[in-house]
């Protein structure tokens, strides 16, 4: 099969196309033929070692860990899914070696769920790790009805889910982005306000009694979410490790493929959107890379592997 691979950390320039064998489909795993697979800035720190203290990676390695296609084949054990259903997986593994950025996947049937009906596959791909990270941090928080969540970076792939995660579980939402997104962010149904500073004071104009909540998926606000927080409230960082020092969660997203089914679920009933900022053809995935490192895409960047 063709995949994209790296042996040696570095910049997306060690990234090359190669021949690879395909997986081996064993107990409880099923091989999924890819069709998409978005960037994450974890894919690009991993291939640059900046991981290298905290995962074990075997090379040549293939990078990605988003992934929507068609289920291929299953192995010994693996009874919920059948060659054809259209499955999607935040495909993390134990290791780092044969990620989603190839022409087919093999993963353990506990993180699949079953692609959400009404996106697209590109759109599909863009889903799992984005929107399990939002997903887990605002049900952790206790979002629901009645409370005001504050989301930091909301015109990002995390951030643009989490506003529409929060409005579906009920609470009002409050998120930061640069101007030019802010009609974005109020068509995904949150009052936006510009980052930077004095934003704890845009904050306060909004709500001058606090948030009960706050996300922070960019990092570099604690600051500003401690400013604002009520009194009792709960706030989690996916970025800085920090907030555990001042009563905040310290999160890293979870491949749980029953809480992804929950989300695709949740995507088809509210009609939840993907943003997709632009695709690749699998070839270009190094060119992917550079764009996400360039940290200012409005939702997701999107690899194409099977486009029939």
């Amino acid at each position: 099969m063709k995949a994209i691979t790296y042996s040696e950390y570095g910049t997306p320039d060690v990234l090359e196309l190669t021949d690879q064998p395909m997986p081996k489909v064993g107990p409880g795993m099923v091989l999924v033929k890819v069709k998409a697979a978005s960037v994450n800035p974890v894919d690009w720190k991993i291939v640059s070692g900046g991981l290298d203290g905290m995962m074990d990676l075997q090379f040549p390695a293939i990078p990605g860990w988003d992934v929507a296609g068609v289920v291929e084949a299953v192995g010994i054990d693996a009874p919920q899914y059948q060659p054809g259903d259209e499955v999607i997986a935040y495909g993390r593994k134990d290791y780092v070696h044969g990620g989603s950025f190839a022409e087919y996947i093999a993963l353990p049937e506990r993180v699949l769920a079953r692609k959400p009906a009404t996106l697209d596959w590109n759109e599909s791909a863009g889903l799992p790790l984005a929107g399990l990270t939002a997903y887990q941090v605002l049900t952790r928080l206790g979002t629901g009805e009645g409370k005001t969540v504050l989301i930091h970076g909301g015109a990002g792939g995390v951030g643009s889910l989490g506003i529409q995660i929060a409005k579906a579980l009920g609470a009002s939402v409050i998120a930061t982005a640069s101007e030019k997104n802010h009609n974005f962010i109020r068509a995904l149904g949150a009052e936006p306000v510009t980052y930077g500073e004095g934003l704890a004071d845009r904050v306060r104009a909004l709500r001058p009694e606090g948030v009960d909540i706050v996300a922070d998926f960019v990092g570099g606000a604690l600051d500003a979410t401690l400013a604002v927080l009520a009194e009792g409230g709960k706030h989690a960082s996916i970025a800085d490790a920090e907030v555990e020092q001042h009563g905040g969660t310290w999160m890293w997203v979870n491949p749980v493929g029953t809480q992804l089914q929950e989300l695709a679920d949740l995507v088809d009933s509210r009609g939840l959107r993907v943003e997709v900022a632009k695709t690749y053809p699998l070839e270009r995935t190094a060119d992917a890379f550079r764009d996400n490192m360039e940290g200012h895409t409005r939702g997701k960047i999107v690899v194409t592997v099977d486009g029939e």
